[in-house]
């Protein structure tokens, strides 16, 4: 379980971020952190990631404080998917996956063939294994968005799945927002997959109404650092809530597919 306790942090310290956050995140979960621009949702990520240390609180993985973990054995179960990726060279597609493994290699060791296996299997599970020869930079944006999770996967990815016993943990930052819908439908199913076929874990932040109502079991809503509710999907995505968080007039619609439909309408009166 990944756990935040109270955590407040600022990069002013005149200005905090987040006041008094709490989040937790069950082992096989889906959480989504939604909020509008500059609600603290990526600040909130990278406190879980451990990338950044809250000023005030406590983040934890399975009752451990983050900052008593050494990064290496972090990195290997909890993996982050930013919002945008920019690389120095013209990387392939099998070397950026191979990025991943990093964390688990020692000093100057060299990847062997059960790495090249972990990340033959992560771009298979991305559906990006027929890529893996091609430069990154010619790849569309949904492309190379699945290209990025691939690499996060096998950062997290064991050599023996049914010998671990630890939760692995994807974190992604606005993993749609660049990405048409076509796209955003295609990651918001390879999310969906991989949490019901290897059991990953997964916090989405996001301020994507669609791919939250359609993907996340548990939701936090935050608005200038401060938590306005949390709690399953049914009881954080109502209109009142979602009117106060967007100041939006907002249907939730049950469609038959049994997906939640969140359509906004129009802006709230007084908003």
């Amino acid at each position: 379980m990944l756990q935040a306790t109270n955590v407040s942090f600022g990069y002013d310290e005149r200005k905090p971020v987040l006041r008094g956050v709490n989040l937790v995140v069950p082992d096989g979960g889906i959480v989504g952190i939604l909020g509008p621009n500059g609600s603290g949702k990526t600040t909130l990520l990278r406190l879980l990631a451990g990338t950044r240390h809250p000023q005030a609180g406590l983040v934890a993985l399975d009752g451990t404080p983050l900052t008593t973990l050494p990064r290496a054995t972090l990195a290997r179960r909890m993996a982050v998917v930013p919002q945008e990726t920019q690389l120095a060279f013209d990387y392939t597609v099998a070397e950026v996956a191979m990025m991943g493994r990093y964390a688990h290699l020692r000093p100057f060791e060299i990847e062997g063939p059960s790495d090249i296996a972990v990340v033959e299997e992560a771009l298979a599970s991305t559906g990006t294994l027929a890529l893996k020869d091609r430069l990154f930079g010619t790849l569309s944006g949904g492309e190379k968005q699945r290209v990025v999770i691939a690499s996060a996967l096998a950062q997290i990815f064991r050599l023996k799945p049914e010998a671990a016993t630890d939760s692995s943990y994807l974190l992604l930052d606005e993993p749609t927002a660049s990405l048409d819908v076509g796209y955003q439908l295609e990651v918001a199913g390879l999310l969906q997959a991989l949490h019901e076929q290897r059991g990953v874990t997964i916090v989405v932040s996001t301020h994507d109404l669609a791919l939250v109502g359609a993907l996340c079991q548990r939701v936090l809503l935050i608005r200038e650092g401060v938590v306005l509710a949390d709690g399953t999907a049914d009881e954080t995505l109502t209109p009142e809530n979602l009117r106060r968080l967007y100041g939006v007039v907002v249907d939730v619609v049950h469609h038959a597919s049994g997906r939640r439909l969140l359509v906004p309408t129009g802006r709230s009166a007084g908003a």
